[in-house]
């Protein structure tokens, strides 16, 4: 392990603009998701510059799934505080987080425009596997953290409930999440400081349209999903696509795939959906308000982590609401293949369910397979979806 103090020295010396070329780095190249985020920084940070000790990385990704909201993006600005401080947090979180911003930003102009056939067909082949990859992504987590569950039966209780929530109340299955972090909080006896803040359900039933309700969306994405980036999957589906009628259903598997082909965390996602309501100005809001929560948790609670992965509270609640939201993320894997309207697009469901858990294919070559698979189906003449 490096010396401390050595640790501290060498990270004094980075500037400003080695965190902005080597976070924008991490950020044009950081296809595949959480793991490839972490896998960079590590390399970055550990082993090759030796900037912050092997202990201190672990302690960092522990702290960050404690916290909800986007976990590799508040890694990335954890491990650019812990080099520069503020300036290096807002900073290296900014260069991490704008180049898939405007990569999907072009993207969503040319999917949810008036595209050619081919590019319809691209879009509808790969959104056709998104319930797989959901399903692939919830799956993945539920032995860890079964592993990890003080009570099977209630591990099991807290993951149905959010599964049935997503597929039957989509709109308020924050609530469902909350209500399980809740449930056991009060089973543990661990009550106290951490709260449900009441002004999230005042602040939902008011937010009914127009920017208001794109503002709201995405602080749920942002500040309210625990589990992943799956989860804001379920968070977003119901409000952009039945609540709102920002998107079809078409547009919003879409858009998911979207989030899943380009570079950058899972949560950009959202920015398509704000693109959907109010363009340009509607993304960039969208990934503002969802981002901003990772900046303030990192801000306000860096210097204050190792308290909370001791914390009772902290620890009980997510005993409760992580489970939940696996369930949510599988749950969502229900609606995404209910939304899917040609029959073609069922087959590439099937080709992608067998790559992804038979064949164990990544999730960024099933989407190209899925992809190609719809481009050959739309010069083919197939129906596409509206």
């Amino acid at each position: 392990m490096t010396d401390t103090r050595e640790e501290a020295a060498t990270a004094s010396a980075v500037g400003l603009g080695t965190v902005l070329r080597e976070w924008g780095r991490i950020g044009c190249i950081g296809f595949g998701g959480p793991p490839t985020h972490i896998a960079l920084l590590r390399e970055l940070c550990v082993v090759r510059r030796r900037w912050i000790s092997e202990a201190d990385f672990e302690h960092g990704i522990a702290a960050c799934n404690l916290l909800p909201g986007p976990a590799s993006t508040q890694l990335a600005i954890l491990c650019a505080w812990r080099l520069r401080g503020v300036a290096g947090a807002l900073l290296g979180g900014a260069a991490f987080i704008v180049p898939g911003l405007a990569l999907i930003i072009a993207l969503a102009a040319l999917f949810l425009g008036s595209p050619p056939d081919w590019v319809r067909g691209l879009a509808a082949g790969a959104g056709a596997v998104v319930a797989a990859i959901a399903l692939r992504a919830g799956a993945d987590l539920v032995g860890p953290s079964r592993a990890r569950a003080a009570s099977p039966a209630r591990w099991l209780a807290y993951t149905a409930i959010g599964a049935v929530a997503t597929v039957l109340v989509g709109p308020w299955l924050v609530l469902a999440l909350l209500a399980c972090g809740a449930a056991e909080l009060l089973r543990r006896r661990a009550v106290g400081p951490l709260a449900i803040d009441p002004v999230a359900v005042v602040l939902a039933a008011a937010a009914t349209g127009g920017l208001a309700a794109l503002a709201w969306t995405a602080f749920k994405v942002g500040a309210l999903s625990y589990g992943g980036g799956f989860v804001i999957i379920p968070l977003m589906q119901a409000d952009a696509v039945d609540r709102h009628h920002w998107m079809t259903d078409g547009e919003f598997v879409s858009a998911v795939a979207l989030g899943q082909a380009t570079p950058g965390p899972v949560v950009l996602t959202v920015a398509v959906v704000g693109y959907a309501a109010a363009g340009v100005g509607g993304a960039l809001l969208a990934a503002l308000v969802a981002f901003a929560p990772s900046f303030w948790f990192i801000l306000l609670g860096a210097e204050r982590f190792e308290r909370l992965r001791a914390d009772a509270r902290a620890n009980a609640f997510l005993a409760g609401a992580g489970p939940a939201a696996i369930g949510a993320i599988i749950g969502s894997s229900v609606p995404l293949a209910l939304a899917l309207t040609e029959t073609w697009q069922l087959a590439v469901l099937a080709a992608g369910l067998v790559l992804l858990f038979a064949a164990r294919r990544g999730i960024l070559a099933t989407l190209v397979v899925a992809g190609a698979g719809g481009v050959t189906a739309a010069l083919a003449g197939a129906p596409l979806p509206a």
